[in-house]
């Protein structure tokens, strides 16, 4: 039984997700540099079983393109093409940062560690997860 991975990908940094094998728990794996994404992926697919890769496409609220919305195309063009073997599906990121923010306010998180650039992207990367894991 493989993995889904779920990815917040933004232009600096990429938040990752991965549930367990059985699919049932979404958690947070972790953020990494966008310009080191690929040899990540490479390197976690060679040790992981990954059945399905999740990334989130931004866009506005009236359905237009927001200025991430091409660099995350371009992305998923090319993880289909690096992992021709894995789905890749997308899923609405519509306030997923915002949402991981009052999240992390709610569950007690400090300051400081809410101030990590990382902290957010990848807890955005799970509440994507979570969504998919629910419907």
């Amino acid at each position: 039984m493989g993995r889904i991975l779920a990815l917040d990908y933004g232009k600096k940094r990429t938040g990752i997700a991965v549930t367990d094998p059985l699919k049932i728990i979404a958690n947070g794996l972790t953020t990494v540099d966008t310009q080191k994404l690929f040899d990540f992926l490479k390197d976690y697919v060679a040790k992981e079983d990954v059945e399905k890769i999740l990334i989130g496409e931004p866009y506005n609220l009236d359905g237009t393109e927001t200025d991430s919305t091409a660099a995350v195309k371009h992305t998923i063009r090319r993880l289909k093409n690096t992992f021709p073997g894995i789905p890749i599906v997308t899923i609405d990121e519509s306030f997923t940062s915002k949402m991981a923010s009052k999240a992390m306010v709610e569950m007690g998180m400090k300051k400081k560690d809410r101030q990590k650039k990382g902290t957010i992207d990848e807890v955005a990367a799970t509440m994507m997860l979570m969504e998919h894991l629910n419907k």
